[in-house]
């Protein structure tokens, strides 16, 4: 199996912890956000991982050289410019097989989802891409219909949003940064660069089966921020 983690980003949120450092080698319970990934993903089962880099590049490519998972790690270098989730996954392609579902997580996300359950549902399903999600508190919602295919997004704050069906009858649902997507759908993806994902899903679900996958029993923290990386260290301590 195959997965990416973006890596990539400058952890403005979790400033001053990155003023020297990226944000995948933030600690959380003795562990590197980093490692917290790699670890999640080995449990279900990836033996090969891109790791996409671009804030203090150089250190994160030394720190993945010197782990000793044994599995197969590269790195997609974004040093010259940060291009975003969808085009940071963009960029990466060449570096997976091409034959095989990828899974995707954002380095920040600590959960136990079962991996395995939501690939099994994302090839059942026959879905060009799987969204997992969860009914939580926040401002942008990914909105689907009774088959939980993705028909649109809204922005409560800024009332914003993007229907890609009927209004009516819709579910939201928050984005948890974890998806799958099949290989596809890998030729539809548009010819910028830099571009964020979600939004090329919701163009997508027009004519593709972009699908979602609750998982409301796991435990999921968005370690984006120091007050979050709180929660989670106390959260894990005690369980």
């Amino acid at each position: 199996m195959e997965a990416m983690i973006f890596a990539a980003g400058l952890g403005t949120r979790l400033r001053p912890l990155t003023n020297d450092k990226p944000k995948a080698l933030v600690e959380v319970c003795g562990k590197t956000l980093l490692q917290h990934s790699i670890e999640m993903l080995i449990k279900n089962g990836v033996t090969h991982i891109v790791i996409n880099v671009h804030h203090f590049a150089d250190m994160m490519k030394n720190y993945i050289s010197n782990l000793k998972y044994d599995i197969d790690i590269q790195i997609s270098d974004e040093s010259d410019l940060l291009l975003d989730t969808g085009g940071g996954l963009k960029k990466a392609i060449g570096l997976f097989s091409g034959k095989a579902p990828i899974m995707i997580t954002n380095v920040d996300i600590l959960t136990n989802i079962d991996l395995q359950k939501m690939l099994r549902r994302h090839i059942e399903s026959k879905a060009d891409a799987t969204l997992a999600v969860r009914e939580r508190k926040s401002s942008r919602y990914l909105l689907f219909d009774n088959n939980l295919q993705l028909k649109g997004w809204q922005n409560t704050k800024t009332c914003e949003a993007i229907y890609v069906a009927e209004k009516s009858g819709l579910s939201q649902y928050a984005f948890s940064g974890i998806h799958i997507i099949s290989p596809n759908i890998i030729d539809k993806f548009p010819s910028d660069d830099v571009f964020p994902i979600i939004p090329h899903y919701l163009k997508l679900a027009a004519t593709h089966k972009i699908i979602g996958y609750p998982h409301q029993s796991d435990y999921w923290f968005d370690a984006g921020s120091v007050e979050k990386i709180a929660e989670a260290e106390a959260f894990l301590k005690n369980n």
